[in-house]
């Protein structure tokens, strides 16, 4: 795969991520449930994939345990940011995950910082607290940048885990486990939960559009970019969900962005943009 296909399946996976995220608002379920939901139809459809394409199973390496449960923990994390505040807040507090992924790098495989990226992360930083009205918990908004910085913080490591994966792995057996584990990793807590919500044919279709087009075809898709890309380039090229999912919820939510989102968002696609075009050069 060429560089400039690498990002163009970056950018279909990361505009099928940002749809994802107003499957929040339509599914009255709770975030562990929703991923729950997802990763089962995910982990089917790709398993079936997988044996329509006759693909050989390679070594399995204990290591996706850890990814899936780390994916787990952002979906989790994700649905949880856009419940409690919106679409715009949850995205662009997930959209937080490069400056993770810089310092996941750093400690986890020896890379140096480079003057570019200190500079992406910094507007990426300017831009976050732009968001924030007033610094106390008892804000909405607050929240869900919590929740969303946990989300940003768990794409990183995946991000990361995928890279090491990516280059002797093919793309849907990754994305096969990673799903198969963080259905296992979330069963027994929705079982400790407790009462189940019914699932009408309304909440079955969304988890099905979900699971299959939003999980399964995304995510083989973004591991595929990540045998030619880095693993910032990636997360700055995804740092542009916010754009695909703002103007998603806007047009089929009808939730309108305020100035300070507005200003905040431009800052952290800003710094995605011209991320995205240092990798295509």
């Amino acid at each position: 795969m060429t560089r400039h296909a690498a990002l163009l399946a970056l950018h279909g996976a990361v505009l099928l991520f940002g749809f994802a995220g107003l499957f929040g608002k339509w599914l009255d379920l709770p975030p562990v449930i929703i991923v729950l939901g997802r990763t089962i139809v995910a982990a089917a459809a790709l398993a079936a994939l997988r044996a329509l394409r006759g693909e050989t199973r390679p070594r399995f390496d204990w290591r996706l345990v850890a990814a899936g449960v780390a994916l787990a923990l952002h979906w989790v994390s994700f649905f949880a940011a856009i419940q409690v505040a919106s679409v715009a807040i949850g995205l662009l507090g997930f959209a937080s995950f490069p400056l993770f992924v810089l310092l996941l790098e750093r400690v986890l495989l020896g890379q140096r910082w480079r003057r570019a990226e200190g500079a992406t992360a910094g507007l990426v930083l300017a831009g976050l607290l732009l968001l924030v009205p007033d610094f106390s918990w008892a804000n909405r908004i607050v929240q869900g940048l919590a929740w969303g910085l946990l989300s940003g913080l768990t794409f990183a490591l995946l991000a990361v885990l995928n890279r090491r994966f990516a280059a002797d792995r093919p793309a849907t057996d990754i994305a096969f486990w990673q799903n198969a584990f963080a259905a296992l990793a979330l069963a027994p807590i929705a079982l400790v939960a407790g009462s189940m919500p019914d699932f009408g044919a309304r909440e079955i279709g969304l988890l099905l559009v979900l699971g299959v087009v939003c999980t399964a075809l995304a995510h083989s898709l973004f591991i595929t970019a990540l045998r030619t890309v880095t693993a910032h380039t990636a997360s700055v090229v995804a740092a542009l969900e916010p754009v695909y999912g703002i103007a998603l919820a806007l047009l089929l939510l009808g939730e309108v962005p305020g100035p300070r989102t507005l200003v905040g968002g431009v800052l952290i696609v800003g710094a995605a943009v011209l991320a995205t075009r240092r990798a295509g050069r």
